[in-house]
């Protein structure tokens, strides 16, 4: 039980030194391989984060005694990569989306049920402060009945952003502005407000010179009765504005905002007025990215599931569901009706 859990990093890009700082800063673990196939790249972020580098995956899993994989690649790999580190017997946490399509999310799934391994999916804001004292009121009944909910993101993304990497914005690799940026929001609103009845939304790629969408917007019907309202955007001028999550009940209103759905703007239910500005007082910072400041737990959360034998608290299902939603609007494109679930492909 005192052993270091041992983790590797397969993917040396943009999110990658989130996952190394928060594996770093953990007692528990320790990390001992990355790998990129971008040589240069591999042995710099070995070089800074103390680690061995690797330009292919399936050389460093039979080399190194791992314990858990964190991938960090481009979206359509995911599933893939994590199917072979399952089958090699190791632990894996998938950046989001968990893969492109459902078929192949499920097949990531099925396969670390089968070699009995934890798969979790790194939703890091579900740990954000301001989202726990709101799960916390909803999971206490303190809204009363739900009556409807928002998911905002409003970014931007230039366009030479999608210029350094060639499988940005694709349809097959990365998908839009939803599958990439908006997708831990849409996660924040389906976990609040879910499950999902039936979905209905639009895409347009208005600005960027990209193949899939820049802004997209959607409204969702909840088998609960609840309403929600997504709004994603890469386009907002001229930087990243905020991400916000809103959820209205008969009894309570939580707005939670910042620039990662990090500080709570509103928080009203009966006699709440103390309780409100001790929560205003103790607000976190605007974290320094987008990112958050969540990673940290996501890790130690699996780190904890192995040891103690469980379920992480994000597992492969429930990553899942915020892909589902992402391509359900992404079909009612070409059906132009609305996408009752489950979801067909």
């Amino acid at each position: 039980m005192d052993k270091k859990m041992r983790f590797a990093i397969i993917g040396c890009g943009r999110i990658a030194p989130k996952h190394a700082e928060s594996i770093v800063a953990l007692e528990e673990a320790e990390l001992v391989a990355v790998c990129d196939i971008v040589p240069e790249r591999a042995q710099a972020f070995a070089d800074k984060y103390g680690a061995k580098p690797y330009t292919s995956y399936e050389e460093m899993l039979a080399k190194e005694e791992i314990d858990v994989v964190t991938i960090a690649t481009e979206s359509d790999l995911h599933a893939p990569i994590g199917i072979t580190c399952a089958k090699a017997g190791k632990h894996v946490m998938v950046e989001k989306p968990m893969a492109m399509t459902l078929a192949s999310a499920d097949e990531l799934i099925r396969t670390c049920h089968e070699e009995g391994v934890k798969l979790s999916v790194i939703h890091q804001n579900r740990y954000n402060k301001s989202i726990k004292l709101m799960r916390q009121a909803l999971e206490e009944g303190r809204f009363g009945k739900l009556t409807h909910g928002q998911a905002a993101v409003r970014w931007n993304r230039n366009d030479a952003y999608y210029a350094q990497a060639p499988w940005r914005g694709t349809k097959l690799q990365d998908g839009g502005v939803l599958m990439n940026q908006s997708i831990h929001n849409i996660d924040l609103l389906q976990w609040t407000l879910g499950p999902v009845e039936s979905v209905f939304g639009y895409t347009r790629t208005a600005l960027r010179k990209i193949e899939m969408e820049d802004v997209g917007v959607a409204v969702i019907r909840f088998k609960n009765g609840a309403l929600g309202v997504i709004e994603a955007a890469s386009t907002i001028y001229p930087k990243n504005i905020e991400e916000t999550l809103n959820i209205f009940g008969e009894t309570g209103s939580v707005m939670v905002g910042g620039i990662a759905v990090n500080r709570i703007e509103t928080w009203e239910f009966p006699d709440s007025e103390e309780e409100k500005k001790q929560i205003f007082d103790s607000q976190e910072n605007d974290p320094p990215n987008v990112y958050g400041f969540g990673h940290r737990e996501v890790m130690k959360d699996m780190i904890d599931a192995i040891r103690e034998d469980r379920a992480p608290a994000i597992p492969g299902e429930e990553g899942r569901k915020a892909l589902e939603i992402i391509l359900a609007i992404y079909k009612c494109q070409e059906t132009k009706e609305p996408v009752v679930f489950p979801l067909s492909e």
